[in-house]
Parts: C-alpha cells; sequence; structure tokens
C-alpha cells in the first residue's frame, strides 16, 4: 500500500472541517475558518500504519460543489462520512451511503458521530452505539467501523483518522462477514495453511513451543506466560475441546483470529497473514510463489543439498506409518496447503513415473526422484511447491531460490570431459513393439508384462542411478510416443535432452528401420550423444530387413556396437549406469573417429612466446657478431 486517501464527507455543518484543523492544529479553533480545507498530506515519518502517506481532503455538500465531490470520493481509497445531529444521521443512510454506491465506489467507510460534546447528559455512547451505529454497520457492509468524536474536546480526533488509515492498510471487509459474524472463506483458507505451516510435528495441534515460534515470527517478541494462558482461556470459554494438553488446535486457532475481528483487532490477522506472504486479496504473492530465477543457456536447474534435505524431512514427518512409503492419506495431508499435486506430475501420470513400494505407494528414493525431475523440466512449479510447503531458509532475507541450484553451461559436447550434472535426460527413440515400455517399467523395478500396451503421449520414468566411483545422478527417461517426430524437430527440446538412446528388437526383422529411417529423416540428431540398444535378447536373434545390419551400421558410423539386453535378465540394470555415463561423459557418445577440434588458446600463446624468444636470440646474435 502506497498511500491512503481519505474523503471526508457529509452534510454542511456537520464540522468536518473543524475535525481535519483539530487534527493539524492539535487544538480546537474557535476562529471561523474556510467552509471547504485545501488537502492535507501527512507524511509517513509520523507514524502512520504500514508507513504509509496520508492525504485527507475536505469536500463540500452544497449542490453546486457535486462535481467535484463526486470526483474526490472517486479517487479516494476510504470515505469518512461525518454526522453531528440526528437529521445528518437520518441522511447518512437515506443519501451518502446510496450515493457512494451510484458512483460505483467500493471503498470502506468510517462512520464518524461528531460533536459528542453537544450530547444530553443521558445519552450514553454504549446508547449511540446500539441505537444508531450498529443498524448501519448491520444495513451497509461498507461500513468498516464507527466512532464518536469531539473536535472542541479534542476527543478520538487522532483516533478517527487512524480508523480511517487502518480501513484501507487492515480492511475488516476481506476477513469477517459481519452479518453471519464468522471468517469469511478466503481467510478461512490462508488461516488454515498458516496452521499447517507452524504445526511442525503435524499432530494437528500448536504446542507452547510452536506457538512461541509462531508468535515471535509475526510479532517479533514471545507471549509472557501469563499472556499464553489467557489466550488459551480465552479459546477455552467458547470451545471446551480446542484447547487440550497437546495445545491449541486448528478449530482453536481459527475461532482466537474471529475473537480478533469480532473485537476490531483484525490489524493482528493482517500481520499473521502478510508475515506469510498473503496480499490484501489473501492470495500468496507472486514474487513469494514465483522469485527471480533465470537459467542460462546451455545450462539446467536443479536441487540444492537445502532442497533435497527439505523435501527429506517433508517425506519424513508425513510417513506417519513409518512403512517408507506415502499412502494417499498421507500424500493427500502432505498437499493439504498447496493447489494439489504439481500439473507436471498429472502429464507424467503420477505415481507410475518413479519408485513405489509393493503397496504402490511412493518410496523416499522415489519422491526425490519426482522432485529432481520437476526441478529439471519445471523449476518455476518447485519453486512454486516450496513456497506453498513452507521451506524457509535461515537467512530470512533469501528465498526459495536457495534449494535450487544451476549446473555449469553445457556447450560442446563432443569435447573430451565431464558434465557437471546431476540429473540426466535421456530420449528413448525406436519403432512400434521395440521394447521401450517394457524397457521403461525395468527401470522402475516393475515386473515385465508381455502384454503390449501402445504409447500414445509421451511417458517418462525417473529413477536414481549409481556411477562407477560411487556417485549418484538421477536419470529421467523419456519415450515420445506418437509425438516423436514433432518433438524430434523442437530444437529447445533436443538441446534439453543429455542423449539419444536408439532402441530396436533384435527378434524383430523389420524393427531397426525405424533407427536407420529416423536419422535419415533427422540429420541433425547427430549432433546429440547417442547409444544404440538391442532389446529382447533374450529371444532368437533375426536378421533385419535393412539395407545394412545394425552392427555394420554402427560400424559404419564409429560407434560402438549395439548391447544386447533384455529386461527379463537381472543385468539390465548395467544398461541405465551405461547410459548416464554416456550422458556424463557425452564424447563417448559420439563416433570414435571424429576429430576433436579442442580449445587451442594455451597452444597459441605458447608457440607465439618460442617465435618471439627466438625473434630476441636472432637479434642479439646480429648485435654481438657487428661487434
Amino acid at each position: 500500500m502506497a498511500a491512503v486517501r481519505i474523503c471526508v464527507c457529509g452534510d454542511e455543518g456537520a464540522g468536518k472541517s473543524s475535525l481535519i484543523t483539530s487534527l493539524v492544529k492539535d487544538v480546537f479553533v474557535t476562529a471561523k475558518i474556510q467552509s471547504t480545507l485545501p488537502q492535507i498530506t501527512i507524511p509517513p515519518s509520523l507514524g502512520t500504519p504500514e508507513n504509509v502517506t496520508t492525504t485527507i481532503v475536505d469536500t463540500s455538500a452544497l449542490p453546486q460543489e457535486r462535481a467535484a465531490l463526486n470526483k474526490e470520493i472517486r479517487k479516494s481509497n476510504v470515505i469518512l462520512l461525518v454526522y453531528s445531529d440526528h437529521y445528518s444521521y437520518e441522511r447518512a443512510g437515506l443519501f451518502w451511503i446510496p450515493h457512494f454506491r451510484s458512483l460505483g465506489v467500493n471503498v470502506p467507510v468510517v462512520l464518524c458521530a461528531n460533536k459528542s460534546d453537544l450530547s444530553t447528559s443521558t445519552e450514553s455512547a454504549a446508547q449511540v452505539v446500539e441505537d444508531e451505529m450498529l443498524p448501519l454497520m448491520a444495513e451497509f457492509k461498507e461500513v468498516d467501523s464507527c466512532i464518536r468524536t469531539s473536535a472542541r474536546e479534542h476527543h478520538n480526533i487522532n483516533e478517527v483518522f487512524f480508523l480511517c488509515q487502518k480501513a484501507v492498510t487492515h480492511p475488516i471487509a476481506p476477513l469477517f462477514d459481519s452479518k453471519e459474524s464468522a471468517l469469511k472463506p478466503a481467510a478461512v483458507s490462508a488461516l488454515k495453511r498458516i496452521f499447517y505451516l507452524c504445526d511442525r510435528d503435524q499432530d494437528g495441534h500448536l504446542n507452547d513451543n510452536e506457538i512461541q515460534l509462531f508468535q515471535t515470527k509475526c510479532f517479533s517478541k514471545p507471549l509472557g506466560e501469563d499472556d499464553l494462558n489467557n489466550i488459551k482461556q480465552t479459546i477455552s470459554k467458547i470451545s471446551p475441546d480446542s484447547v487440550t494438553e497437546k495445545g491449541i488446535n486448528q478449530h482453536g486457532f481459527l475461532l482466537l483470529n474471529k475473537v480478533f475481528a469480532e473485537k476490531g483487532r483484525h490489524e493482528t490477522i493482517w500481520i499473521i497473514l502478510r508475515t506469510f506472504h498473503y496480499t490484501d486479496s489473501l492470495s500468496l504473492k507472486d514474487s513469494f510463489l514465483h522469485p527471480k530465477f533465470d537459467i542460462p543457456p546451455f545450462s539446467s536447474a536443479e536441487l540444492s543439498p537445502s532442497g533435497y534435505r527439505f523435501f527429506v524431512d517433508l517425506f519424513l514427518l508425513f510417513d506417519k506409518d513409518n512403512d517408507g512409503g506415502l499412502n494417499p492419506s498421507e500424500l493427500s495431508a502432505l498437499f493439504a496447503p498447496t493447489p494439489g499435486l504439481p500439473a507436471p506430475w498429472a502429464d507424467s501420470s503420477f505415481p507410475s513415473s518413479t519408485v513405489r513400494n509393493e503397496a504402490n505407494y511412493i518410496t523416499l528414493q522415489g519422491w526425490l526422484a519426482q522432485w529432481s525431475m520437476t526441478t529439471f523440466t519445471s523449476p518455476a512449479t518447485t519453486l512454486a511447491y516450496l513456497a506453498y510447503l513452507g521451506f524457509e531458509h535461515p537467512d530470512p532475507r533469501s528465498t526459495t531460490t536457495t534449494a535450487l541450484q544451476l549446473t555449469k553451461a553445457r556447450k560442446r559436447r563432443k569435447r573430451p570431459g565431464r558434465v557437471e550434472r546431476n540429473v540426466l535426460h535421456a530420449y528413448i527413440l525406436g519403432g512400434s513393439g521395440a521394447g521401450k515400455s517394457a524397457l521403461l517399467d525395468s527401470f522402475l523395478a516393475r515386473p515385465f508384462s508381455p502384454t503390449y500396451h501402445p504409447t500414445i503421449k509421451p511417458r517418462t520414468a525417473v529413477n536414481s542411478v549409481e556411477l562407477p566411483g560411487g556417485k549418484q545422478c538421477y536419470l529421467i527417461l523419456e519415450e515420445l510416443g506418437e509425438l516423436e517426430p514433432a518433438i524430434l524437430e523442437n530444437r529447445a527440446k533436443l538441446n534439453a535432452c543429455d542423449i539419444l538412446v536408439y532402441t530396436y528388437d533384435s527378434s524383430d526383422p523389420d524393427s531397426f528401420s525405424h533407427i536407420s529411417d529416423l536419422r535419415a529423416k533427422h540429420p541433425h540428431l547427430d549432433d546429440l550423444p547417442a547409444l544404440y540398444v538391442a532389446l529382447k535378447a533374450d529371444r532368437d536373434k533375426t536378421t533385419q530387413r535393412a539395407e545394412v545390419q545394425p552392427e555394420d551400421y554402427t560400424s559404419g558410423l564409429s560407434m560402438s556396437k549395439p548391447l544386447h539386453v533384455s529386461v527379463t535378465w537381472e543385468s539390465i540394470s548395467e544398461l541405465f549406469v551405461r547410459i548416464a555415463e554416456v550422458a556424463v561423459w557425452p564424447s563417448t557418445g559420439f563416433p570414435k573417429s571424429e576429430e576433436v577440434v579442442g580449445d587451442r588458446t594455451n597452444l597459441y600463446i605458447a608457440l607465439g612466446a618460442v617465435v618471439c624468444a627466438g625473434a630476441a636470440f636472432v637479434a642479439i646474435w646480429r648485435r654481438v657478431g657487428k661487434e
């Protein structure tokens, strides 16, 4: 909120100008003042809520000033409606508020009963509130708050303008329905998410330690023991079951915030909401969900150690039965503060895309693999869900981007050397019936099924692979289905891929021709590392109906011969290691005879130095010879 603009409205003689003058002068001005004062601006340095600049605009109710009045009403973001007697009170509901509505203005209205010094001694403040103010608040939802003032006695002058500021900086309308006497659904949803994030042990209660952490986070100071007990007593009086030995449950937490709203302490609720990055519309800030995170060309995004640690802790926290897997109810509880499963997970047919246990529940290995793939393919999704799920860095100035890291740019794949990546992506190419789907099932340790199911949409499988030397990486295998031709024409998709795996059925004489035809149609595939694999090696090998047999074809390319494997063999795991190895050392996936032109800068420098030294030697030799 950059500024608060208060439009002071009401009948002539209600005391609008006197209220403003009394605020500015800090004393009642007895001398005659002009009927409409020029606007005044209060800088944020004068202790305004949320440190906003406040502008106060006086108006006239005269008919000839109606155009100027309407203009100021439309420009304002809060209206101070002043009345001082029964006639001007009646006009508040019969003319003023309907007039605001007719202008299409939807801003809070603060109702001010001015000149309280003129009221009779028998007319108490409580009676005025009950007889005059509450009926208007019940009839018109725009009325945010009410207050009695007296410019002559300087009574509630600062308070009335503070209420106007608070109506903008801490509005009650988005939080509380006064007619229903209940928190609004959006506020309830936000507060439930906050309760979830503060319930660190996920036992359904905020214990004393969790309450103190919440209090310190929101208000920068702990609660005293008496204050904590008073809060529990307040909740217990309304709902005894909401406070137990374990602490305050979710219903009690919502009740406490309802009490704040009913008592006019809605700024407390706003402090809580804004601490947890909520906007005035009760949505999470876009900058919080989607912080700036640029990925340079030829680089990729991966989870950092703190990111992996967060997802490990999250898995262990919600695996309530300690069976090593997240069942549907545990998964549902984990994603409770989010919009649901990430959209890319639905596209990848989660959880069938990763490792599951015998009960078909996702394991910790599969959980980390799934998030590794999500970060690689859609880092913005991971960042948003880190925010939803409550990732926090020890440094409060840091954002969720600390849970991610960038890989070193991978530019020249043909140059010998290792690619500094922990998440690798392989396209599995091949004709129908080659065995690609069975290969993906085997990668996830699924039992072999002889039934053939053609792949229509792209399908992915992700799992961890241990490279020689013990280093672990995550490998994404993707078969492209009917989108194979379109994806292979998409250079951006190919640039994100680390290796092409050409597969064929060694027992089908027509299988290999798909590969040779594919490479002939897409010659740019030669720019990517490749591996050739003959699947179904447990069956009798047959001669391929192709111009060149697979072994001769790869020899002609100066590539390694096809690896003969079967998903029914235990040694199939060695294939996945080999795919990862070629992806990590991409130069091994290109023709061996191809000369790789490296960076010769150092060679040129050395040659230059030799030439210069030789020239210097010749010059010295000639000079010595002349002497």
